[in-house]
C-alpha cells in the first residue's frame, strides 16, 4: 500500500513532515472531507479547524489550523500552507495548547498596544513642549525662512 506525504508549513516553521500517511481529515467551506493515497489533484482553502491524520497503524495525530491552503499533487503529496499551527497527539493536548497559544497572542498583543501608546503621548507631549515654548521645529512659523 502506497502512503501519503504530509507537510503542514507556517511562514516561520514546518509544524508537520510525516512521510507515512495513510489517510488524513480536514475541513472547507465544503465540509468536512478525506484523502486517501492515490487521490486526485486537489487544491482547496480551509478554514480555522482541526486536521488529523494517522499511518497505517496506531493513533490518529492532530493539528489545528489557523486557515490555510491544502494541496494534493501526484495522489500522495499533500502540502498545508497556513498563517499557524499548532499540534498535538490528542484533542485535549491540543484544546490546552490552543488556549495557551491564544493568552501568549493576546498578551503580546496588549504588550504592542501599550508600548504603541506610550510612544504617541511622548511623542504628543514632545510637540506640546516645543509648541509652547514657540519653537517650530517644522519651518512652518510666520517669516521663517527656506
Amino acid at each position: 500500500m502506497s502512503l501519503l506525504t504530509l507537510t503542514v508549513a507556517t511562514p516561520l516553521s514546518v509544524a508537520v513532515s510525516d512521510g507515512a500517511v495513510a489517510s488524513l481529515r480536514a475541513e472547507d467551506a465544503s465540509g468536512d472531507f478525506g484523502i486517501l493515497p492515490g487521490h486526485a489533484d486537489f487544491l482547496t482553502v480551509i478554514a480555522a479547524g482541526v486536521l488529523r491524520w494517522r499511518g497505517e497503524t496506531g493513533p490518529w495525530h492532530y493539528c489545528a489550523l489557523r486557515g490555510g491552503v491544502l494541496s494534493v499533487s501526484g495522489g500522495q503529496d499533500v502540502r498545508i500552507a497556513c498563517r499557524d499551527a499548532v499540534r498535538a497527539e490528542d484533542l485535549a493536548t491540543l484544546a490546552e495548547a490552543v488556549a495557551r497559544q491564544r493568552a501568549a497572542m493576546q498578551d503580546v498583543a496588549r504588550q504592542a498596544r501599550s508600548a504603541s501608546t506610550k510612544l504617541h503621548a511622548r511623542a504628543v507631549r514632545q510637540l506640546m513642549r516645543r509648541l509652547a515654548s514657540g519653537g517650530d521645529s517644522l519651518g512652518l512659523a510666520p517669516g521663517a525662512e527656506e
